[in-house]
């Protein structure tokens, strides 16, 4: 068996030749009437967020306002394959988060370097949130007040707290 190393840019590349080596796929058969019934039409696939501090970008606007879509097999890939995640392994979340923000304020090509520059803070923010909407599918949070131990549930996705 050959090995090949592929760069990050290579990945489109190799799926592509691994998908078209495949032999055709078989007609399609409509399903039936129940399996219909259990498809999710109503499947949120991106979710807003605001960021705690904000990114600061070269013309010192703030961009607290984004949006995160939700993450599919190859973006989880893309990542293992980078040079910079290869070389330095704490590196995967600015690289998968890159990919899977689709706006931050009026930015839209929110790349590595932009995730580079935000505060440690908008970046565990963005890693927990991450971590919400493709493990359980929702930005909500159980919590417990401290002082009087009454629980109640709050959305991370956006608004600052104590504002409705």
């Amino acid at each position: 068996m050959r090995r090949r190393t592929v760069t990050s840019g290579g990945l489109d590349e190799v799926l592509d030749t691994l998908a078209s080596a495949r032999p055709a796929a078989r007609e399609e058969v409509p399903a039936p009437p129940a399996a219909r019934q259990r498809e999710r039409p109503d499947l949120q696939t991106e979710f807003e967020f605001e960021l705690p501090r904000g990114y600061v970008d070269d013309e010192g606007q703030v961009h607290r306002q984004g949006s995160m879509r939700l993450a599919t097999a190859r973006d989880e890939l893309r990542p293992q394959i980078d040079l910079r995640v290869k070389e330095n392994p704490a590196y995967l979340s600015v690289v998968l988060l890159s990919q899977v923000i689709t706006r931050l304020g009026t930015i839209t090509d929110v790349h590595a370097g932009v995730v580079e520059r935000m505060y440690a803070t908008d970046v565990a923010f963005l890693q927990d949130f991450y971590r919400r909407i493709n493990s359980e599918g929702h930005t909500h949070a159980a919590v417990t007040c401290p002082l009087c131990h009454g629980s109640f549930e709050v959305d991370l996705s956006g608004g600052r707290l104590g504002e409705s």
